[in-house]
């Protein structure tokens, strides 16, 4: 029912894609990460949470949104989303035609982090799953422990006069590191890339905590000891001259390695995922009671080989989604206005 094509993941009854990494006639999309949402296709249906953030991402398009669990009936074949736990409006795509059902997992994560939504387990024949973290490596402490270590961060940091500058993707982790902050309301800053997720989400009716955009007009006391959010580092830009002293923590899973930890010249690495830990993947898989699953981008030549070895008939299956982790952990420009 599902061909793996060129351009991506493609349901043959029902003439659509879901995540096209190419143009494509009609897309189904998992969530609005740039690795999953492109533009050039000539129609999009998405999660109706998800398109405010793909509107200021992918601008003016075709766009037809569902909610969980809302069928939409494509040549016969009946589609609908269910929560992945991954984002603000994440999904997992749920494809039956004549009695067999096909799950797309997308990215996602099994525990809810309170904003996201909670992971469905979805029963299914086949399980395309991805595996981000598809290790042993790779399991993530309660979020509660890791969000108390941040606020214990930015106290010790503000005793000793530093701000503190969270580096984390501008979709997902920053909201998350926005919702962990809500007692610091009134000291939290934002790059511009994060503010644009975060005016297309308040006007949606999520309620997260002000923060605000950082210039030389910002009181000298408001700057100095602040939280700062961005997806990339601050180091020679505007920003850096305007907080003072800071201290900078980079928040990903891949921080569950020390060697990573040393990447950049982050102060401070906090294992903050959205995605789904070694455990994580493994619930969902049994969950899902697949008698064959797909593992896509990640460790997926590893996970799919423990799977059948522990009984699962399993397959990699190589993608050109990307890894929005990493972003975080790259040294892209920040691009302001430093007078805005």
């Amino acid at each position: 029912m599902i061909s793996f094509t060129e351009s991506g993941l493609f349901c043959i009854p029902g003439g659509f894609h879901i995540d096209p990494w190419r143009p494509v006639e009609t897309a189904v999309i998992t969530h609005a990460h740039s690795d999953h949402a492109r533009t050039g296709h000539g129609s999009y249906l998405c999660h109706e949470q998800s398109l405010p953030i793909m509107r200021v991402r992918l601008g003016d398009q075709h766009y037809q949104t569902a909610g969980w669990n809302q069928p939409v009936i494509r040549n016969g074949v009946k589609v609908s989303l269910h929560a992945a736990g991954h984002i603000i409006g994440s999904a997992q795509v749920r494809v039956e035609y004549k009695g067999e059902v096909w799950v797309i997992s997308g990215d996602y994560k099994t525990h809810d982090d309170g904003i996201s939504g909670a992971f469905e387990p979805i029963r299914c024949h086949t399980f395309v799953t991805e595996s981000t973290f598809g290790l042993p490596v790779y399991r993530w402490d309660p979020q509660e422990k890791i969000y108390a270590e941040m606020r214990q961060w930015i106290d010790k940091n503000t005793a000793e006069g530093y701000s503190s500058v969270f580096q984390a993707y501008s979709l997902g982790k920053a909201q998350r590191l926005m919702d962990a902050f809500r007692d610091y309301e009134g000291r939290i800053f934002a790059h511009g890339a994060v503010l644009r997720i975060q005016e297309a989400l308040d006007e949606a009716g999520h309620r997260f905590p002000i923060a605000e955009r950082m210039s030389s007009l910002t009181p000298s006391d408001k700057r100095k000891t602040c939280i700062f959010i961005s997806p990339s580092p601050v180091e020679g830009t505007h920003v850096q001259k305007l907080i003072g002293p800071y201290r900078t923590a980079v928040c990903s899973g891949w921080m569950q390695v020390r060697g990573n930890r040393r990447r950049g010249s982050a102060d401070k690495g906090f294992v903050l995922s959205d995605h789904a830990d070694w455990d994580g993947l493994l619930e969902a898989v049994k969950a899902t009671g697949a008698g064959r699953v797909y593992a896509t981008h990640g460790f997926q030549s590893a996970f799919s080989r423990y799977l059948n070895e522990t009984g699962i008939e399993a397959a990699e299956v190589r993608t050109m989604f990307g890894n929005e982790e990493e972003e975080a952990m790259t040294a892209e420009p920040v691009l302001e206005n430093p007078a805005s």
